[in-house]
């Protein structure tokens, strides 16, 4: 298990940081009116918890900076991805819009305990980083360097979708049509799927660490809210509002997540 007595003041520092830094972006959101910055924060928050316990943990140096040198590249490259592409110079995306309407009267509060909440989860899925931190094995396994080639993989896939659907938006004679081409001919929602195997990349990480089983929590996590939560039901659903039939179509012919050859009609 886990050495909690030696793993706490690490949990508890980088919650302190995290949370500090959801309410400094809430506080940012409200001249802004744009919500979808926290989408920012999450990346983030993760680079943040993960350089934490490399700093602070009393594992081997290798193994926390390697672990730690992977969220700090997917955290901050996902935060300068959503900044350019959702909130400096655009409008509030329609999931946030939503969701502003449905909390009225009390929008504004309830997107700070919905910032805050995001900080609480990173730090629970920051699970396989704590355990790597305090690992005190002398060196790095062989799981954990094919751990490391999951994760290249993973992040090359999620960067090529977000590239091929950023492609297909710039061209204006694309507006209002939905992206069909690369990888999201095969997965309406490729981005997600990669993201989701970069989870289980860190967790197949810790995983021969002490306690580091607890870190499988954070894929089935990440799998359950992608599904059930804040991801592919509020992105079809807003697809769906502003697509319509064209959506469905793409819906009955294209795997939601995992990529697979196209359905035939």
């Amino acid at each position: 298990m886990i050495d909690w007595h030696a793993a706490l003041p690490l949990v508890l520092t980088g919650l302190s940081l995290v949370c500090g830094f959801m309410f400094v972006l809430w506080l940012i959101h409200l001249p802004l009116r744009n919500a979808a910055i926290v989408d920012v924060g999450w990346g983030t928050a993760l680079a943040t918890l993960a350089a934490t316990y490399a700093v602070m943990g009393e594992g081997l140096a290798e193994r926390r900076w390697l672990l730690a040198a992977t969220v700090i590249v997917y955290g901050l490259r996902l935060s300068l991805y959503l900044f350019t592409t959702r909130i400096w110079g655009h409008p509030e995306e329609g999931r946030y819009v939503e969701l502003r309407r449905e909390w009225a009267p009390n929008a504004t509060l309830r997107f700070l305990v919905f910032y805050e909440f995001q900080a609480v989860m990173a730090v629970l899925l920051s699970l396989p980083f704590l355990a790597a931190a305090m690992n005190p094995a002398p060196e790095i396994r062989a799981v954990e360097w094919a751990a490391l080639a999951l994760w290249v993989v993973a992040k090359l896939g999620e960067s090529l979708a977000d590239w091929q659907l950023h492609r297909f938006k710039s061209r204006a004679e694309n507006k209002g049509r939905v992206c069909d081409e690369g990888l999201w001919r095969y997965s309406r929602h490729p981005n997600y799927f990669f993201e989701w195997l970069i989870w289980v990349a860190w967790a197949l990480y810790g995983a021969t660490s002490p306690g580091g089983w607890m870190g499988w929590l954070s894929p089935a996590l990440m799998l359950y809210f992608l599904f059930r939560v804040t991801g592919i039901p509020a992105t079809e659903a807003q697809a769906l509002r502003s697509k319509g039939e064209a959506y469905r179509r793409y819906q009955e012919r294209t795997s939601a997540f995992v990529p697979m050859p196209v359905r035939r009609a």
